[in-house]
């Protein structure tokens, strides 16, 4: 222990050396603010560009059907989840969900949809619109 204190002082001498000679540098993580003359010459900054949607910020979008499948949900339900693959009118392909009990759609069916998450379906944010183009309405229960 006591030829540690006796080493102090060359060790200091050496972790002075080590650090910058001048005043004014500081170290390379720490960040000063911007002087009025930065911010001047930086301008304003620029909001963030806005992220457009599943739909592309349009509020439908016509689809064909390539092919109707059947998805489980995430962890907490259970279900069987009617999904359509669509191709998008702007040439993209994308998962749709089918809302309602049964549906008549097939490979080829022209459908409308619009944006809306369907929250258990990872990956899918788009809704067929039922009653549009090929997708025909719910059928009421009889009772």
């Amino acid at each position: 222990m006591s030829l540690l204190w006796s080493l102090r002082p060359a060790l200091t001498s050496l972790f002075q050396a080590s650090q910058p000679a001048s005043a004014w540098t500081a170290p390379i993580l720490s960040r000063t603010m911007a002087t009025l003359n930065q911010m001047h010459r930086q301008g304003k900054p620029k909001p963030p560009p806005k992220t457009v949607g599943a739909t592309f910020g349009r509020p439908q979008l016509k689809a064909v059907v390539l092919k109707t499948m059947i998805r489980k949900p995430k962890k907490p339900n259970s279900a069987n989840r009617k999904c359509a693959r669509v191709r998008l009118s702007n040439g993209k392909e994308a998962v749709a969900f089918i809302p309602g009990e049964g549906h008549n759609l097939q490979e080829h069916n022209v459908v409308l949809v619009e944006g809306g998450r369907t929250q258990d379906l990872p990956g899918v944010k788009l809704k067929v619109v039922r009653g549009k183009y090929d997708c025909a309405h719910v059928v009421k229960k009889k009772q």
